[in-house]
């Protein structure tokens, strides 16, 4: 356990660390006065925006389930949600979440299978929602990365949405079997040829269990769409409490670029490049000397709340064990 709880103290202290660097290097002389106007009802408004797509990501959750013949109820599937969010900031990237999710659908009683493939699918789902609205957020805001064109903007994400669908395409009828042994041959490491396949695996059993129920596929499609969204809404509803004018179509694509980046952060939870990437796009969006501190506050509200949900519902319905097998796991 003291494994456990060292990572979870080098974790806080390297959140720390960070919100002060960004806090630090964002802070000038209109700091405080821009803060001074600042409205504590924004907060409110965030955190309910982020319960909201919270619990739509649990229903979501519900339906996917459903549609591979299991059942779970809304508390069970929040728990997995939260779970997520807890595991995720102990490792990079989205598939220290995906061990959490596992067992949490495991606990409510998925089978170990079904349970790897609906967490590889919630995943796949909420990225196949931002590389759709991608080519329409890059084609409104030609500013999102200074020195790139709009129209390269545009073909890059029209290139990863046309990518994704083909990828989706080839799984679903076995197009890509042949190319992913072949990847599988050149990877030298037996472990890391293991998760590979293992994610192969699951995606293409994920995707052709989606589109055997097309009905509830767009349904799920959408509901994934609506929960990103809302947990999105955070940052223009802090936003307003500065009392800047939100530019709303924006601000939610330049979130939505944010966090499709975040999928792929080889950092525990994103941490560094998710607030050195909210200062680049959102600096010239609120009142000087602020931006630093509201990225710590989208983090604080976004990321780090469900974090401790998250460690809440790990121990009481998982068990304390459960801390340290994870932590084994994310390290296999």
């Amino acid at each position: 356990m003291n494994k456990v709880y060292g990572r979870i103290l080098l974790l806080t202290l390297f959140i720390l660390v960070i919100s002060g660097v960004v806090i630090y290097s964002t802070v000038d002389i209109n700091t405080i006065r821009n803060l001074h106007v600042f409205q504590p009802w924004s907060v409110a408004l965030a955190i309910l925006a982020i319960t909201i797509g919270l619990i739509l990501d649990g229903t979501r959750l519900m339906h996917l389930v459903k549609i591979s013949g299991e059942r779970i109820t809304l508390k069970q599937s929040v728990q997995v949600v939260f779970g997520n969010y807890f595991l995720a900031m102990l490792g990079p990237g989205a598939a220290a979440g995906a061990i959490a999710q596992i067992m949490f659908l495991q606990k409510a009683g998925i089978p170990a299978g079904k349970a790897a493939v609906l967490a590889m699918v919630r995943t796949i789902v909420s990225i196949l929602f931002l590389a759709c609205c991608l080519p329409f957020v890059f084609l409104h805001d030609a500013g999102i990365l200074p020195g790139v064109s709009n129209d390269v903007m545009v073909a890059v994400g029209s290139g990863i949405l046309l990518l994704m669908v083909l990828l989706v395409y080839g799984i679903r009828y076995n197009a890509c079997d042949y190319m992913a042994v072949r990847i599988s041959r050149r990877i030298s490491s037996h472990n890391v040829r293991r998760k590979f396949l293992n994610v192969y695996r699951d995606s293409k059993t994920g995707i052709q269990m989606l589109v055997k129920s097309p009905t509830s596929l767009i349904r799920v499609f959408f509901e994934s769409g609506l929960s990103l969204i809302f947990i999105y809404m955070v940052v223009p509803c802090l936003m307003l409490g500065l009392g800047a004018e939100v530019d709303w179509l924006t601000v939610m694509g330049r979130m939505m670029f944010l966090n499709i980046l975040l999928y792929f952060s080889p950092t525990p939870g994103g941490s560094g490049i998710a607030e050195g990437g909210f200062v680049l796009l959102f600096s010239n969006s609120v009142p000087a000397g602020t931006v630093g501190i509201l990225a710590v506050a989208w983090r604080f509200i976004a990321e780090y709340l469900p974090f401790f949900v998250g460690l809440y519902y790990s121990i009481t319905v998982l068990g304390k064990d459960i801390l340290h097998k994870s932590i084994e796991e994310t390290e296999t």
